[in-house]
């Protein structure tokens, strides 16, 4: 419902309420489905003796390779530092020792690794897929050594990394972490259960490996919200969640698991800027939800433009904190281990180490994604992250004045990345050494498409997202959802090159492709519809679990100020499939005979989507009605001259849609008689359009729902009163 044709001539730009512009594209993106790597099973068996026919007295289990051993036995034969190794992990499995496996080497006259060494000399013996040459840095670590004397005009055009961008710059990167310190203390060590009191929810999340059991229940996406406690700040609202409740479980003694620079940081600003309970201020309460690194669906934040500056703000700081955090706990432990490596190295040449606890990996640096709908709200957003970096970390920040002059504007097709060093920010970064990347469902989508088209160019650096944040997801609707909908469809596939990562490194739930059920999505909306919705429970696969606002409306009727009875008719429709032909139906053979047959003039038909705008429009055609059009693709010049038809008399019938109105906020002239052909996603445009009624004595609103307009229908009469009307046995309700 709602959603916009493949084919709307969406290039045409237009204005939007409170300087805001929303401008569409009109192609249809061809949905990629790229299935994923099939989970290690195991499988064992009784090993049989021949002579006897019997069960020998030694039961032998046969563990299926999982794709990392898959992988390591590929290279083996080119190299002979991975064949070791492998062998090496696999006498760990066996509980072998090394004096054991020698023994069997001799026995049995197989090939050691050092009879590989040969191929593993000079660049000819290295794997071309999976390249094992020389000493391999984690992206996440890596800052480019020559960034600041190019050029960086054009690196967001780049779709393959630089070799450059794969090379640690010690000046930049090789910094001691603070808080990490004492709260990763013996992660890996013998005493990992008495450390797992002080793992932060960032490694709990990270770390733990789901069993085949947890993959198919996730990979079935049905949810059970088995808990719900009241929302604070919301009289009316409760968040719903599966799994154990943990809203109240939150100590303020441990920093609420910020690292304690970031948390110094943001207290000082809070500070600053007049608070005085950070405990129980609105973004210390939604950053405790964030960093739960569930997924989240807050679908009643008033926005900025709203007149909710206070809670829009909130609810921003928080996610903001939540990705600094993330991105800044990812590269103190990939540096620590990095650290353990080279120790390790110089102690023991030419071997790899197996060990899990340095799988730190994705298999690109990017970890955090952030959607917005317009350039002006990207440049808000930026800019606040930017405040919220602590000081040390932000001594230069590079090309700021050159990103505010680039997003100071509505456009709608954007994209940046943002790379944090020791001392600098930088904004412009290069797709493959940024850390987070803030970009529009349409900037995204192009690359996508050029990546399909030009097979040289890639999109990979989306293959390793941990946090995505979709912000102001009700004005996204007002573009095009079909475009939100592909581009996290195409989040956390496996990619197409290795991009000069370490694969010894990468965490074993990438290379099994269960990066989706690992990535925390946080949706963050105005209202809700089927089409979040439908988003949230299919393509939110955490296993960690969901959380859901669930709200109570009062309604907008009272905001209604002129003297105007409204008719609510429902109309019965089988499937949500088929409710656009039941609406129609209705509509043709009910409500336009009445007003065929009428001589009055001043009928307005309000419509929501562009779908149900255009089949409205060539059935009046076809009864050669008087109407006139405003809609949100007309020119200027086009909507003035129906305007003033219709004010005049010229034209009968006006047909209004919910986007004109989003963009414009017109007031209609001349309007008597008024139809709401389907009910507005914004609740308060009912109020703002009834009132456009003129004062006549045959003023009348008609207002047509089903009962699958029940979110939009309890946004406008109140949630109590909408759940009777879609269930009762009448089917007219009145309102005055």
């Amino acid at each position: 419902m709602g959603k916009q044709s493949a084919q709307n001539p969406g290039s045409r730009k237009r204005k939007m309420p409170n300087k805001f512009h929303t401008g569409r594209k009109s192609h249809r993106v061809e949905e990629e489905k790229v299935a994923a790597s099939p989970s290690s099973t195991s499988s064992g068996g009784l090993l049989k003796d021949e002579s006897n026919g019997g069960a020998s007295e030694e039961e032998i289990s046969y563990k299926e390779p999982s794709m990392y051993d898959k992988l390591l036995m590929a290279l083996g034969s080119s190299s002979k530092s991975v064949a070791a190794a492998y062998k090496q992990r696999k006498r760990q499995e066996e509980g072998k020792s090394d004096s054991e496996e020698e023994e069997e080497d001799e026995d049995d006259g197989t090939e050691s690794s050092s009879d590989l060494e040969e191929l593993d000399d000079g660049e000819e013996g290295g794997n071309d897929e999976f390249p094992m040459k020389g000493k391999f840095k984690d992206p996440a670590s890596e800052d480019a050594k020559t960034e600041d004397d190019q050029d960086t005009s054009d690196s967001n055009d780049q779709d393959t990394s630089d070799s450059d961008d794969h090379k640690t710059s010690d000046s930049d990167d090789q910094e001691i972490s603070d808080s990490d310190i004492e709260q990763n203390l013996g992660i890996h060590s013998q005493s990992a259960v008495d450390a797992s009191n002080y793992l932060s929810s960032f490694h709990r999340q990270l770390e733990h490996k789901l069993t085949e059991a947890e993959v198919e229940s996730l990979s079935k996406k049905k949810w059970t919200y088995k808990w719900d406690v009241p929302a604070a700040g919301m009289s009316k609202g409760k968040w719903a969640g599966t799994g154990e409740c943990f809203i109240n479980d939150v100590n303020p003694d441990s920093g609420y698991d910020l690292k304690q620079k970031l948390y110094k940081h943001w207290l000082d600003v809070y500070n600053t800027s007049g608070g005085n309970d950070f405990h129980s201020s609105r973004q210390r309460l939604f950053f405790s939800l964030f960093n739960s690194y569930r997924d989240i669906l807050h679908c009643n934040k008033k926005p900025f433009y709203h007149g909710g500056s206070e809670e829009d703000s909130s609810v921003m700081d928080a996610y903001i904190m939540h990705c600094l955090n993330h991105v800044f706990r990812t590269r103190d432990l990939v540096m620590k281990n990095d650290a353990k490596v080279a120790k390790y190295q110089e102690n023991a040449k030419n071997e790899i180490l197996t060990d899990d606890s340095l799988r730190d990996h994705g298999f690109t640096r990017p970890k955090v994604l952030i959607l917005l709908p317009i350039a002006s709200i990207a440049l808000r957003v930026v800019k606040r992250i930017i405040q919220l970096t602590p000081s040390a970390h932000k001594v230069n920040v590079d090309h700021m004045d050159r990103f505010s002059r680039d997003f100071g504007s509505e456009e709608d097709d954007f994209m940046v990345g943002i790379k944090f060093t020791k001392k600098s920010i930088k904004l412009y970064s290069d797709f493959y050494s940024s850390d987070m990347i803030v970009a529009s469902a349409v900037g995204l989508l192009k690359k996508i498409d050029e990546a399909k088209i030009n097979k040289e160019k890639d999109v990979d650096y989306l293959s390793s997202i941990e946090v995505l944040i979709i912000d102001h997801a009700d004005v996204i609707t007002m573009q095009n959802w079909d475009f939100l909908k592909s581009v996290v469809e195409q989040l956390n596939h496996q990619p197409s090159q290795q991009h000069g990562t370490d694969i010894m490194r990468i965490r074993p739930w990438y290379l099994d492709g269960h990066a989706s059920f690992y990535r925390q999505t946080i949706v963050l909306s105005y209202y809700s519809n089927p089409d979040i919705n439908n988003l949230f429970n299919k393509l939110c696969t955490n296993y960690h679990g969901k959380v859901k606002l669930v709200h109570e409306y009062k309604g907008v009727l009272p905001k209604v100020v002129c003297q105007v009875r409204q008719i609510f008719q429902r109309f019965e429709g089988d499937a949500i499939e088929n409710i656009d032909d039941a609406r129609f139906e209705h509509f043709a053979t009910k409500v336009f005979p009445t007003i065929k047959n009428s001589v009055e003039c001043g009928i307005m038909i309000f419509i929501s989507s562009y779908f149900e705008y255009v089949r409205v429009r060539n059935f009046l055609k076809s009864q050669n009605a008087s109407f006139c059009l405003l809609h949100e693709y007309a020119e200027q010049k086009d909507i003035s001259r129906a305007r003033v038809w219709f004010f005049e008399g010229k034209r009968k019938i006006m047909l209004y849609t919910e986007r004109a109105h989003f963009y414009h906020r017109y007031k209609i002239r001349g309007i008597q008689n008024l139809i709401v052909y389907s009910l507005p996603e914004r609740k308060e445009f009912y109020p703002e359009v009834v009132n456009m009624v003129d004062g006549s004595h045959d003023m009348a609103c008609t207002v047509l729902f089903s009962p699958f307009d029940l979110l939009r229908l309890e946004r406008i009469v109140g949630t109590a009163p909408a759940k009777r009307m879609v269930s009762s046995k009448m089917s007219l309700f009145s309102f005055a």
